[in-house]
């Protein structure tokens, strides 16, 4: 069932992609050059989305929202440059790589191989333990993060 909903949530994101235009090369490109603000508008109304709700939803389990800080290193620095170039050379980041492969877009392949090979070097290159992949998820106090409860009386 999970696996289900795995891939109803993805048909949906990238339906939504790519009806939002946001696969388009000529759209990226354009948000890049600070030409068109539209992707930018759309960044920060998906963000504004999930922070309402997910405020709601931790307010109905009775969790206050808090954002833990972490300093930046130089891994959050060159993860970042690596990403925006690949972003501005391929016009395209990893939700749109898939919605172009599902459009049938031929020189999506090349950026799809690109980004499976990014993944599979990361993968096998030394890391520190906070840069662990998903699936060897720890209880969130682990990474550094608090789950912050309501104080109890009493």
């Amino acid at each position: 069932m999970k696996r289900f909903a795995g891939l109803l949530v993805g048909l949906v994101f990238g339906v939504t992609l790519s009806w939002a235009g946001m696969s388009a090369p000529d759209v990226i490109r354009d948000a890049l050059l600070f030409h068109e603000g539209y992707l930018f508008f759309m960044f920060a109304s998906a963000v504004a989305v999930a922070f309402v709700g997910q405020a709601l939803l931790r307010h109905r389990a009775g969790e206050r929202l808090t954002f833990p800080r972490e300093r930046v290193e130089r891994r959050h620095v060159v993860g970042s440059l690596v990403f925006g170039i690949g972003w501005a050379v391929a016009d395209a980041c990893p939700g749109p790589i898939a919605t172009q492969i599902g459009q049938g877009v031929p020189w999506a392949v090349f950026t799809f191989v690109g980004m499976l090979g990014g993944i599979w070097w990361f993968l096998r290159a030394p890391r520190a333990a906070e840069t662990e992949p998903a699936s060897d998820a720890r209880p969130p106090a682990a990474h550094g993060m608090r789950a912050a409860t309501r104080p109890t009386t009493g």
